[in-house]
């Protein structure tokens, strides 16, 4: 790790595949180093899984190169079991197709990986334990941790006594300690946690039980097992109690809560609004009343303030008082609302003045349409049939000229808005 400390750095596992060689990273591993746990510098990584190179192998024991004379191409090709083309057949079912971690640690590891098959396999026929354990010194045999693969608590080949886990089990960090499962207790995970006694127990094996609940030590699941309680309990002749922390004053609750004992425990609760201080819940329980209240025998009962003033308490144009618990508030009498912090009159604004057409109808327009066109074509027949030349033209002309229009979408619109007097 090397880099100012202002700014943002990056652990890089990797490994030296010759001592005095670069340190080679390993892709697909890079870690922030921020929040990153290490044990002595050593960034701890997450060691996969042993590889299944058995299954592998176990798959092409008796295959051979596929070309139908297996005895001319072992003759001629050296022989399957120990070729590259196996190999590549037996990687392929190493890594799941989405660890790509995996991948890219056996790309990188490629000579390493030849060299154990051509070389190691028969001497070292672990895959895992040769690459992971012993060459690139990224991981550690199962029940061992650390830089050095020391044992876990508890001993390699049952670590934490098969209760618990070690912290950095299989990998280069971690302290060996034993996190110890749910009900089991001490640094070997060994013995029954609080709560929990033998339910049995053999010379390699130890199984816990829940006690009853209020027990914090005991000899058996019944009430009367109690050797000790939890807190909020007393024992009492191997049964736990449960204490009355509210009637014993052992309760902390702020000035104006009151307490309600529960088992094992205690609640706050908050007083009723009527209350300053009280000894219980609703406002019969006050100690004494809050403002706006008045006590009423045991009780806190709200002062209405509207019906009491001798004078009124709202002075505003059109305002009204409306009595709330424990207070009063001033709104605008009924008909009026606020605007500007004064009560005005609830009115719809002044619309604009209509025309004198607005209020027609689409259909009683036709009609004035058709009474216009008719007054118009009867004036002029009327001068026509005095035989008036000049007038019949213009009575010729308007009927043409009403049939036109009268037949077009324009003259609707036209007409619509003549009628209308927009």
């Amino acid at each position: 790790l090397s880099a100012p400390c202002d700014l943002p750095a990056e652990l890089v596992p990797c490994w030296q595949p010759a001592p005095a060689g670069p340190c080679q990273a390993l892709p697909g591993l890079r870690q922030p180093a921020v929040g990153q746990v290490t044990h002595r510098g050593v960034p701890c990584l997450r060691c996969p899984p042993p590889p299944p190179c058995a299954q592998g192998l176990e798959r092409t024991e008796h295959e051979g190169f596929g070309g139908g004379n297996t005895a001319w191409e072992e003759e001629k090709l050296a022989k399957y079991q120990h070729s590259e083309t196996r190999l590549l057949e037996v990687l392929e079912g190493v890594c799941a197709p989405s660890d790509f971690a995996c991948h890219q640690l056996l790309e990188q590891s490629e000579e390493h990986v030849e060299q154990w098959w051509f070389h190691e396999r028969q001497q070292h026929p672990d895959f895992f334990q040769w690459l992971c354990i012993d060459r690139l010194a990224l991981c550690c045999p199962p029940g061992t941790y650390g830089p050095d693969c020391r044992p876990c608590a508890g001993g390699p080949r049952q670590p934490c006594s098969g209760n618990g886990r070690c912290d950095g089990d299989g990998t280069r960090c971690g302290t060996g300690l034993c996190v110890c499962s749910p009900g089991y207790g001490g640094p070997f995970c060994a013995e029954c946690g609080d709560g929990y006694y033998e339910a049995s127990r053999n010379k390699s094996h130890l199984v816990c039980a829940e006690c009853y609940r209020a027990c914090g030590r005991c000899t058996g699941p019944e009430d009367s097992s109690c050797l000790r309680c939890k807190r909020g309990w007393m024992l009492h002749e191997h049964r736990c109690i449960d204490i009355d922390e509210c009637g014993t004053e052992m309760a902390h609750c702020r000035a104006n809560q009151f307490c309600v004992n529960t088992e094992g425990s205690y609640e706050c609760r908050d007083c009723s609004t009527a209350c300053i201080g009280c000894m219980g819940a609703g406002p019969a329980r006050c100690k004494k009343c809050n403002k706006g209240y008045w006590r009423d025998g045991a009780k806190c009962l709200d002062v209405d303030e509207c019906a009491s003033a001798e004078e009124p308490v709202c002075t505003g144009a059109q305002e009204v008082c409306e009595n709330t618990e424990g207070s009063y508030r001033c709104v605008c009498a009924s008909g009026h609302v606020r605007r500007d912090g004064h009560c005005v009159e609830d009115k719809p604004p002044d619309a604009p003045e209509k025309g004198f057409f607005d209020d027609v109808t689409e259909d009683e327009v036709v009609v004035l349409q058709q009474m216009f066109f008719g007054v118009m074509i009867c004036a002029l027949a009327t001068l026509a049939a005095k035989g008036d030349m000049v007038f019949t033209a213009i009575f010729i002309g308007a009927v043409a000229a009403m049939a036109g229009y009268w037949l077009s979408d324009r003259s609707d619109r036209v007409l619509d808005g003549f009628m209308k007097g927009r």
